[in-house]
C-alpha cells in the first residue's frame, strides 16, 4: 500500500525455498560460509534466505545449484518466489485490486503508494525501519510501479482516493521530491475516472481515526475491505464488516474538501514550494 509493510512475517514461499535451500546445502556437505562465499553473499544474508526472512537473488541461488548438484530444482523452487514482485501477505489484497471495479482509498500518513513518483516511493522505502538494502528498495520501488498500471486498465476502474492534508505538507525526500510529487497528484486529478480529496487538518470531526484504509468492489461486485499495520495486515470480506467500513468511508468523503477544492489546495502548496 503506501509504505508496503515490510515482510516481517515470513511468506510461505520464501519459507520453502529456505527450507529447501538448507535441506540441499547440508544433503552436499556445504557450509553456509561455503555458500556465501560462492554467491558474493554475507552469511547473515544466507541465513536470511533460509529461514525465509530474505528472497534468494539469482546470483545465490545458481552458487547452490553449483554447490549442492540440485539438478535444476532449487532454480524451480526459486520461480515461486523470485517471479512475484509482492511478498505473500500482500499478493492476495493486490489480485483483488489488479482487477477491481471500484477502489476507494483513505491514506493518513504518505501519499497512497498508487499515486507516488518513483522519487518520493524511494524515499519512503529508504525511511523503513529496520533499514532495507538498496536491493530491497529498489524491488519495493518497481512492485510500486507496477501496481501503478492500475490507473491505465481497461476498463477504467472508479478510484476515490481521500488523502490527510498533513500527508501533503510532509516533505518526504525534501522540497524538489515533493514539487514532483504534487504536480504528479494534480495530473492524476485530470482523470476521468479519479476522484482525489483532501481532508483538511483543522476538522475537528473525523470518521478515519481508526487509520489508512482500502476498499475495493470487484468485477462482480464482492466488496472487501484492507487494513495494513506495522504488525500485520486483515482482508475484511465479512459483508457486516464491509458494510460499516463503507459508511465510514463515506462519511469521510462528505468530511473531506470537495475534488475541486482539493484541486486549488494542492496548486496552493505547490505554488509556497
Amino acid at each position: 500500500m503506501s509504505g508496503d509493510r515490510q515482510a516481517q512475517t515470513r511468506s510461505a514461499t520464501m519459507r520453502m525455498f529456505g527450507s529447501q535451500l538448507m535441506g540441499w546445502r547440508k544433503r552436499a556437505g556445504v557450509s553456509r560460509e561455503q555458500l556465501a562465499q560462492e554467491a558474493g553473499y554475507s552469511v547473515e544474508l544466507v541465513k536470511s534466505v533460509e529461514q525465509g526472512r530474505r528472497s534468494p537473488s539469482f546470483q545465490l541461488i545458481d552458487a547452490a545449484e553449483l554447490l549442492c548438484d540440485a539438478g535444476g530444482l532449487l532454480r524451480d523452487a526459486a520461480t515461486h518466489i523470485v517471479q512475484s514482485r509482492f511478498p505473500d501477505w500482500f499478493e492476495e489484497y493486490a489480485r483483488y485490486e489488479a482487477e477491481c471495479a471500484q477502489l476507494g482509498v483513505y491514506e493518513n500518513h504518505v501519499i497512497p503508494g498508487l499515486f507516488q513518483t518513483e522519487d518520493y516511493a524511494r524515499v519512503v522505502f529508504r525511511s523503513s525501519r529496520p533499514i532495507l538494502d538498496e536491493e530491497q528498495i529498489e524491488e519495493r520501488v518497481a512492485a510500486r510501479m507496477e501496481r501503478q498500471r492500475l490507473l491505465d486498465r481497461s476498463p477504467m476502474p472508479v478510484i476515490s482516493a481521500v488523502i490527510e492534508q498533513v500527508a501533503l505538507e510532509r516533505p518526504i525526500g525534501g522540497r524538489e521530491i515533493m514539487r514532483g510529487q504534487l504536480r504528479h497528484l494534480l495530473q492524476i486529478t485530470e482523470r476521468r475516472n479519479v476522484d482525489l480529496q483532501v481532508m483538511p487538518t483543522k476538522r475537528e470531526t473525523h470518521a478515519g481515526l481508526n487509520g489508512a484504509m482500502w476498499l475495493v468492489e470487484t468485477q462482480d461486485q464482492q466488496r472487501l475491505v484492507y487494513f495494513e499495520g506495522p504488525m500485520g495486515s486483515v482482508l475484511h470480506t465479512g459483508p457486516k464488516e464491509v458494510s460499516a467500513l463503507n459508511m465510514r468511508f463515506a462519511i469521510l468523503r462528505s468530511q473531506a474538501l470537495t475534488p475541486e477544492d482539493s484541486v486549488g489546495l494542492m496548486e496552493k502548496m505547490l505554488g509556497e514550494l
